[in-house]
């Protein structure tokens, strides 16, 4: 069990009020008819998964996707009743947990009804029939019917075994949705089309557009938008593309300094004496390290202390990490990881370009240990 640090001063800020805004700023571009479900799989992109799921629910969103059964399944504990997606492939033997529980799960294979279908038999009296999508491997090659042959086979099935399978969507994703250029996206549209020629008649949901396709592919929507990383206030390209309203950033990252010392020249700070002192230089210690997901990567980069930058000096520790201040701080001094310190903004963004990484990892690698408080209006 991991224990949530509520008694130091390191935690996430998550504005519940810019969840809001982005999810309704995307419904008002939707055409008529066209859904929007909310991502929250990751713990919500480490914004926290109740919370963000009633807010996106507060905000218009009709359904939720996630990564793994077990999400869903805490999605149902919090009384939620609107449609779940699962969007990676589950094991045959926990698709009556599924079923119990009026949750959709993808299919790939032919392969994979065939192993569900003597385990949904044997409880056939006890559970509704499994609800299911079509995954299709249009090009992203993780997971998915790739050939009209397959997916006529697995609609065959699934049309042959009607007390144990509803077929209710059919998807894809994109790979390259965020990028300036068309070219292998359009390649993969024109794979979806075949695909989805392929089946006798078009389930009830037909979605192709994560938040990327639904920015800058509109036409692409269907019937349903999976709405992540933009939900949360986040450019899906990292900047490469400009979205066309703008996304309000939702978590911010605060701590405070517990320890301040002056040090001298030819001093050192932190494991392997990476970092040497040049001159008499005020050192702050801040209580947040790798275990909450601030990775050793970021030796170099920097906190905002009283709208000031301020460089991390040394290896990041598992617990703490310390920073170069430019005077003297008193202990309990505000320091901001991610957000506002003065006319200082420090982003996500900021911090995955310095980690040659993207922002939705830095928001994941966020660890329980740190507390997400939250902030604006509560939809419970």
């Amino acid at each position: 069990m991991t224990t949530v640090g509520n008694l130091r001063p390191t935690k996430a800020i998550i504005d519940r009020q810019a969840i809001y805004d982005n999810v309704q700023q995307e419904i008002k571009r939707l055409d008529k008819g066209t859904e929007l479900w909310a991502v929250v799989k990751a713990n919500a992109y480490g914004h926290g998964l109740i919370q963000v799921a009633k807010t996106a629910k507060a905000a218009g969103a009709t359904g939720f996707c996630v990564a793994i059964l077990d999400e869903a399944m805490s999605l149902r504990e919090a009384h939620l009743v609107e449609p779940i997606l699962v969007l990676g492939i589950i094991a045959p033997q926990t698709a009556p947990i599924a079923a119990a529980n009026n949750i959709a799960v993808p299919v790939g294979s032919l392969e994979w009804l065939q192993r569900t279908e003597p385990i949904l038999e044997r409880q056939a009296h006890q559970l509704p029939p499994l609800r299911i999508q079509f995954a299709l491997d249009t090009g992203m090659g993780r997971i998915g019917f790739r050939t009209t042959d397959e997916i006529k086979a697995a609609a065959d099935f699934v049309a042959a075994h009607p007390e144990y399978f509803s077929l209710e969507g059919v998807w894809t994703h994109f790979a390259t949705a965020d990028e300036a250029d068309t070219t292998y996206f359009n390649q993969q549209v024109a794979a979806f089309k075949e695909l989805l020629a392929a089946l006798p008649e078009q389930p009830r949901y037909v979605h192709v557009s994560n938040s990327a396709t639904s920015l800058w592919h509109q036409a692409c929507n269907g019937n349903v938008i999976r709405f992540g990383v933009a939900m949360y206030g986040l450019n899906p390209s990292g900047g490469a593309l400009e979205p066309p309203y703008p996304l309000e950033p939702a978590l911010s990252l605060v701590s405070q300094l517990v320890f301040v010392k002056q040090v001298h020249a030819g001093d050192h700070i932190g494991y392997g004496a990476t970092y040497e002192a040049d001159d008499d230089q005020w050192i702050g210690t801040v209580p947040i390290g790798y275990a909450d997901g601030w990775l050793r990567r970021l030796q170099g980069f920097y906190v905002l202390v009283d709208g000031q930058k301020c460089p991390i000096v040394g290896r990041i520790c598992m617990d703490q990490l310390m920073v170069r201040l430019p005077k003297e701080y008193v202990p309990g001094t505000d320091v901001v990881l991610v957000g506002k310190s003065g006319s200082q903004t420090l982003s996500l963004q900021d911090v995955a370009d310095y980690s040659h990484t993207i922002h939705y990892e830095i928001a994941c690698d966020l660890q329980e240990r740190v507390p997400r408080h939250y902030v604006g209006p509560s939809f419970d």
